[in-house]
């Protein structure tokens, strides 16, 4: 099927390059054509919006639309900048947009769009990547400086173990030798996985069935799962069992949230609620590297959100919001993730945390 006409299909290459968003729009506001960064902002495909209103993936934007259609009946073209679009997904974006009149019919609107947020995304990302890089470095150099006395600490007690006739004293040293142990294990924890990937193709929505599969088990029927999947992403190449082990540990944190304070937060007619969605991003940008397809993977809860002043620390170990929290399991789950070269990312506000996971698809551009 042809989104494009003829005359502007020797063009798609260049426009499907181009880091600004472009939408071409019909006399009627429907929409004939999205090159990929206008995916990524509208957070659809082509496939499934060709022939859509504009107004189906652009929502109260009534400035917008007196715009588009006074651009369409005056052969006019227009700029507007500090613009606010409110996404179908119900993201906000600040954008600078210009809409310019097609001599072809039907095609006949033009509209690019420049997210206003894209350099303060990838300089936050940038410094993101530079947090874990010095964290790693630092857990790393003080799990070194943890193991070596422990080592001594628990051979000495071994030793000690054996001299000891009493029974009642060996008690208090073999204590020392299980909590030697258990501290080592916890320093291996926040070391994260030690062993080379097993990368091979897995799909993704397999890997969130089964984390679903898992959780509704353990909520007993308490939590509402709902799935918004986009069927046209391929396989991506990854290690199966560690990539569910880290989706694992962010939606367990999310149903753990949930359920802190169900009473305060949710009253009697909210039930706590999670959402798996996904979505394919095309030209993304992940921290320093651009790559021709990218997944997105947003893992959605409806509990009373995460303090502000622990939402610039959650993925550093030992750092938790909960009290019986060991602050480890996102720091591992951020760890197994940069071992794809992926990222995650969290935004959250009372009633909605949103974990952002973006995994590769394709090599770098």
């Amino acid at each position: 099927m042809e989104y494009l006409p003829a005359s502007a299909n020797q063009f798609k290459n260049m426009l499907d390059s181009l880091s600004t968003a472009v939408v071409v729009l019909e006399r009627n506001l429907t929409i004939r054509y999205l090159n990929p960064a206008a995916e990524n902002l509208f957070e659809t495909s082509l496939t499934r919006s060709a022939g859509l209103a504009f107004s189906d993936i652009l929502l109260d934007s009534d400035e917008a639309f007196r715009t588009l259609r006074k651009a369409a009946a005056s052969n006019q073209s227009y700029t507007r900048r500090e613009t606010e679009f409110l996404m179908a997904s119900g993201s906000l974006r600040m954008v600078d947009y210009s809409v310019s009149p097609l001599d072809q019919s039907p095609a006949a609107l033009l509209v690019e769009i420049q997210p206003r947020d894209r350099l303060l995304r990838i300089s936050r990302e940038e410094d993101l990547i530079a947090q874990q890089e010095t964290t790693r470095i630092l857990v790393r150099g003080m799990a070194h400086e943890i193991k070596n006395p422990l080592g001594g600490i628990r051979g000495a007690a071994q030793l000690l173990d054996r001299e000891l006739g009493s029974e009642g004293l060996r008690e208090y040293t073999r204590v020392i030798i299980d909590e030697a142990d258990r501290l080592r294990g916890l320093v291996d924890r926040m070391l994260g996985p030690n062993k080379a990937l097993k990368l091979a193709p897995v799909n993704i929505h397999e890997i969130l069935e089964r984390v679903r599969t898992l959780l509704e088990a353990e909520s007993k029927g308490k939590v509402v799962f709902q799935r918004d999947y986009d069927p046209s992403l391929p396989e991506l190449s990854g290690d199966k069992e560690l990539l569910i082990q880290a989706f694992l540990n962010i939606a367990r944190n999310a149903m753990e949230a949930a359920f802190e304070s169900p009473a305060k937060h949710f009253g009697t007619d909210k039930t706590p609620t999670i959402t798996f969605r996904t979505r394919a991003l095309r030209q993304v940008s992940i921290g320093p590297n651009r790559y021709r397809l990218a997944c997105r993977v947003d893992i959605i809860d409806n509990g009373p959100g995460i303090a502000p002043e622990l939402r610039q620390n959650i993925f550093y170990p030992m750092i938790s919001g909960r009290a019986n929290g060991t602050g480890l399991g996102l720091s591992i789950t951020q760890s197994i993730i940069g071992q794809h070269h992926g990222l995650v990312e969290c935004e959250s506000e009372p009633g909605q945390t949103d974990f952002i996971i973006f995994l590769p698809l394709e090599g770098t551009i």
